[in-house]
């Protein structure tokens, strides 16, 4: 994935309204306009731009019956975020494991416990 392309999508997440409106769409998978707008204290045009930066990313895409403009979710665009997420938590992870060994105090061993003897 090229990185601009990550640029746009991780700039389109940052917005808390253009989450909700992702997090809306995940559970309908399709909503028109004024339905996605309904619950959110925006006005319309702000939905709109809303709408355009997370289309330009590639998240949402908009079809237009007669004057009803549905929006649709796009998981392909997050699913492509996610894998470069993994692939980042997978690399630090295995550095911060060994960092750890290394930093970590040794664990001082345990003497036995003593044997209780008989009364």
């Amino acid at each position: 994935m090229q990185t601009d392309r990550l640029d746009v999508i991780y700039r389109a997440l940052g917005d808390p309204s253009r989450r909700a409106i992702l997090q809306r769409l995940a559970d309908a998978r399709s909503l028109t306009v004024s339905e996605l707008a309904a619950p959110l204290p925006l006005a319309m045009p702000t939905v709109l731009k809303h709408l355009d930066v997370l289309e330009r990313a590639a998240l949402v895409s908009r079809h237009k019956t007669g004057r009803t403009v549905s929006v649709t979710l796009q998981p392909d665009a997050l699913a492509e975020a996610m894998a470069w997420l993994q692939r980042t938590e997978t690399f630090w992870t295995s550095r911060l494991d060994r960092l750890a060994l290394v930093v970590a105090p040794a664990r001082p061993t345990e003497p036995p416990a003593p044997e209780e003897e008989p009364p």
